[in-house]
C-alpha cells in the first residue's frame, strides 16, 4: 500500500508512554496478569459487544465517563505512527468527499495513540482492550502494539491488513454521525448479540467503501486486497472462538463470523455506496 505518499492528519493524539502497565487496575508482571494472559484477553476483547474491562473486573459501568489526558504536541515522527496518521488523513479525505454527495458534513474523529493503559470517555481501557472508538468522545483509541497480534497471532500481515483496523474503527464513526449507533433498550442477550452483529457487519461494509476508495485512486498495491479480506476474516468470532475455547457457539457472536466480516469488506470493496452497506439516502 502506498501511504507514504498521502499526507497526515491533525488529528492524531500521540499519548503513547503515558502511565504505567495496569489492566483492570492489575499490574502486568509478578502478582498480576501475565503476557500470555494479555495476549488472549487481547485476542477476545476486540470481539466483545460489551465493555471490554469487564473482561477482568466485572464492571459493568461501560458508559462512565472518565476524564482524558491532553492531547500530545507535535505528529508523530516513528513509522507506526506516521502510518496511523495517513491511514486517517485517508479516511477523511474519502468520507468528506462521501458524506458531502450524500448531502452531509463529515466531522472526523481523533485517532488516540496509546501504550499500556489510557482514559477516554468511554472508561479506562488498555492494551488488552484492542481498537475501539468510543461514541461519548468520539474517538478511535490504538495501541500499535495489536498491530504485533494481528500478525502474529491472528495471521493477518500486511500494511492493508493494518489498514482496515482504522477504517473499521473509522467506520463506527460514521454509523456514529448518521445516528445508527443508537442503543435499544429492553433486549434479551441474544438480541442485543444479533444487533452487535449487525453493527460490526455494517462497519466491515464502511472500510471496505474507504477501500474502494483507495484503490480507485490507485494507492493500493499487489496483494493488498486479499491482506484486508485475510484480517477480516481473522477476526470473525467463528475463528476467535475456536482458537481461545476451542468450540463455537454462533449465539455468542457479537461481530460476525470469518466469512461474514470477509463478505461485508468485499462488499464495501467492490461497490464504494453506502447503499451497499445498507444505508440510504436521509
Amino acid at each position: 500500500m502506498k501511504w507514504q505518499e498521502g499526507r497526515q492528519s491533525d488529528n492524531v493524539e500521540d499519548r503513547r508512554g503515558e502511565g504505567g502497565f495496569r489492566i483492570g487496575g492489575l499490574p502486568v508482571g509478578a502478582g498480576g496478569l501475565g503476557l500470555g494472559g494479555v495476549v488472549v484477553l487481547l485476542l477476545l476483547a476486540w470481539l466483545t459487544g460489551t465493555n471490554p474491562l469487564s473482561l477482568l473486573s466485572g464492571d459493568q459501568n461501560a458508559d462512565s465517563v472518565a476524564p482524558a489526558s491532553a492531547p500530545a504536541a507535535g505528529a508523530p515522527a516513528d513509522e507506526g505512527g506516521r502510518f496511523a496518521s495517513s491511514i486517517l488523513a485517508d479516511t477523511e479525505d474519502t468520507w468528506t468527499t462521501v458524506m458531502r454527495k450524500a448531502g452531509r458534513r463529515y466531522e472526523p474523529p481523533h485517532l488516540v495513540l496509546f501504550t499500556d493503559v489510557i482514559d477516554s470517555a468511554c472508561g479506562q481501557a488498555s492494551t488488552a482492550t484492542g481498537p475501539f472508538y468510543c461514541p461519548g468522545d468520539q474517538k478511535i483509541y490504538l495501541d500499535l502494539s495489536f498491530y504485533r497480534e494481528l500478525d502474529q497471532r491472528f495471521g493477518a500481515p500486511g500494511d492493508f491488513a493494518r489498514a482496515y483496523v482504522i477504517a473499521h474503527e473509522v467506520g463506527h464513526h460514521v454509523q456514529n454521525e448518521l445516528g445508527l449507533l443508537e442503543r435499544g433498550g429492553g433486549m434479551s442477550r441474544l438480541q442485543a448479540n444479533a444487533q452487535s452483529v449487525r453493527t460490526e457487519l455494517q462497519a466491515d461494509c464502511l472500510a471496505g467503501v474507504w477501500g474502494h476508495s483507495a484503490a480507485g485512486r490507485g494507492l493500493l498495491e499487489r496483494g493488498d486486497v486479499e491482506e484486508g479480506l485475510g484480517a477480516a476474516a481473522a477476526v470473525g468470532d467463528d475463528r476467535i472462538q475456536k482458537q481461545t475455547r476451542g468450540t463455537v457457539v454462533p449465539e455468542s457472536f457479537t461481530h460476525g463470523s470469518s466469512a461474514e466480516r470477509a463478505a461485508a469488506f468485499r462488499k464495501g470493496l467492490e461497490s464504494g455506496d453506502l447503499s451497499a452497506c445498507g444505508i440510504g439516502a436521509r
